[in-house]
């Protein structure tokens, strides 16, 4: 038996047979050309039939394994069309005439080398897109076939990585677990291993090899751990780990549909976290009352530059219809600290996380704003939508965000496109500041959620993205659960509800504690929906336990 560890991705056992996808890119070899002209052309008919091709993907896998994770397919095609990638092609076969395949090979190449040398891990991961539509349109230039894996399955798939057009097209029924060299928690393998719910380990690096071909593996998702060729005593324990595993998600599973009620008749929401808008899947299927927050931001950190209304308004309408009139609350860009664009041209800082970043970008770049406001008002006509503001710290802020939607409001009438007028708005309480006059914040919106990772590292001065300060993060800091309940006071005594998206929500030990302070929702990634209407329904609320705030 050899035993490997690389990265979970989405806990689970799978034991079975693997198959190791085997894959090679041939070198594309520098060929000068005499025809520029003709070779525009052909670069054009090929990419005309890239996009003809991956929408007759998107139906096929929309079938599959849904509309949201089909969304994937579609980002391709925005790709064939991005004006950056196009030039760069096309200069490189008008001023060093190369032909088409060339030019497309060492374009790929270069954004994405690009792409993975970002800091963001969500940019990184799309330099595997980039590469997957080059790879399509040299193909479909030198007239070769596209072919789509077929594993002879069940199995557990292996592979040196996956692109995304393979990883969509792989029959869900055949697939035990997803095992990759490399890759990341937010490669397109790792997105659809969770949203599956299929176990899978990536970052396996040499460990993992062809040699393993066809012999017979254990694969626990939820400790990363690999088991090839497994002995007797270690099969004997997956297989019992296994069983309990299955009997724990079908108790869980019996939640659904179920009331998250607690024992003495306490009501809550409970809703999702996603990031994206291939993750509703996920939401709908661990049963999640809706969306409690939808991150924005992702649609500016895949674009090279800014995307338009148009592209807004389309994402946003889908949400909204998926959900089917559940609520969708849709976070407002939150760029800057952590989360850096390099077509923002911001400023470096010496302190990014107490700098120019989400609403304040907002509020200083407003047509910047506007136009996510219009796609939004725009889309709240086809669902539930409301719409929350990251980084609140003033009263001030918060008017000045209303004036400028009452401004899109207004341009909006003026043109005929309709929308809803009374939009729900929040803000997230992410800062001390915010918390300490929640009560006149109450005065002016609708309802507040508590973003409690930042909340607790600006109250406790702990930046968390240093790795050398993780001993001093402590989210259960008597300060956390004080803002808390002042907070939802606060919220309570102007008719106004309270939330909390920040990791703390999904913290079970916690719970008792939120119900009883008068939360009235917590969002959570989508796997952790059912987990926590157990505990919820499993729990009586007393009154306050003066404990948790001494």
């Amino acid at each position: 038996m050899i035993v490997i560890k690389g990265k979970s991705v989405f806990g689970g056992i799978a034991i079975g047979r693997i198959s190791y996808l085997k894959k090679s890119r041939e070198i594309v070899k520098r060929t000068i050309i005499s025809d520029t002209g003709k070779e525009l052309a052909r670069f054009e008919t090929a990419r005309q039939a890239a996009i003809l091709q991956l929408e007759e993907l998107y139906e096929q896998a929309a079938a599959k394994v849904g509309e949201a994770n089909a969304m994937i397919i579609q980002i391709h095609q925005m790709m064939l069309e991005d004006l950056d990638y196009l030039e760069a092609v096309n200069n490189m076969i008008e001023n060093q005439g190369v032909t088409a395949e060339y030019a497309t090979s060492v374009t790929g190449d270069s954004f994405s080398l690009k792409f993975s040398s970002m800091e963001d891990e969500y940019m990184r991961e799309r330099a595997a897109d980039i590469l997957d539509i080059s790879e399509r349109v040299i193909k479909i230039l030198r007239k070769e076939k596209q072919t789509a894996p077929s594993p002879k399955g069940p199995v557990i798939i292996a592979s040196d990585d996956l692109a995304p057009s393979e990883t969509i097209q792989l029959d869900k029924e055949m697939v035990l677990s997803f095992l990759t060299k490399y890759g990341s928690l937010n490669s397109h393998t790792a997105i659809l291993a969770r949203t599956m719910n299929i176990p899978a380990v990536i970052g396996l690096q040499d460990g993992l090899t062809e040699y393993w071909d066809g012999k017979t593996a254990v694969v626990d998702g939820f400790t990363g751990t690999v088991y090839l060729d497994p002995d007797e005593k270690t099969l004997e324990e997956m297989e019992e780990k296994k069983r309990r595993e299955e009997e724990k998600k079908e108790l869980l599973f019996s939640l659904k549909g179920k009331e998250n009620i607690t024992k003495d008749g306490k009501a809550i929401q409970l809703y999702a976290n996603i990031g994206n808008s291939s993750d509703i899947g996920a939401v709908l299927e661990n049963d999640a009352g809706g969306i409690g927050l939808f991150r924005s931001e992702f649609l500016y950190l895949e674009k090279s530059d800014y995307p338009t209304e148009e592209e807004q308004f389309s994402v946003y309408k889908y949400v909204a219809e998926n959900l089917a009139g559940k609520k969708v609350i849709i976070r407002t860009l939150d760029i800057g600290a952590d989360k850096q664009v390099p077509y923002f041209d911001l400023p470096r800082e010496e302190n990014p996380a107490l700098g120019y970043r989400a609403i304040r970008i907002c509020l200083t770049r407003k047509e910047l704003f506007k136009t996510q406001l219009r796609a939004l008002y725009r889309a709240s006509v086809f669902g539930n939508i409301s719409i929350m503001f990251p980084m609140i710290t003033s009263l001030k802020e918060v008017l000045e965000i209303k004036e400028v939607a009452a401004e899109v409001k207004a341009e909006l009438k003026k043109a005929g496109i309709p929308y809803k007028e009374n939009l729900e708005l929040g803000i997230m309480l992410e800062t001390p500041a915010a918390v300490l006059i929640s009560d006149l914040l109450a005065q002016e919106v609708d309802f507040f959620s508590v973003g409690t990772n930042d909340l607790t590292q600006y109250t406790t001065a702990v930046d968390r993205q240093n790795p050398m300060l993780d001993k001093f993060y402590d989210p259960h800091h008597l300060s956390i659960l004080r803002m808390l309940k002042l907070a939802a006071d606060n919220a309570h005594k102007n008719g106004k509800w309270i939330g909390i998206c920040g990791e703390l929500a999904g913290d079970l030990s916690l719970t008792e504690a939120f119900l009883s302070i008068g939360i009235d929702e917590l969002s959570v990634a989508p796997a952790l929906i059912l987990p926590l209407r157990q505990k919820v329904r499993e729990t009586s609320v007393g009154p306050v336990n003066p404990d948790w705030f001494l």
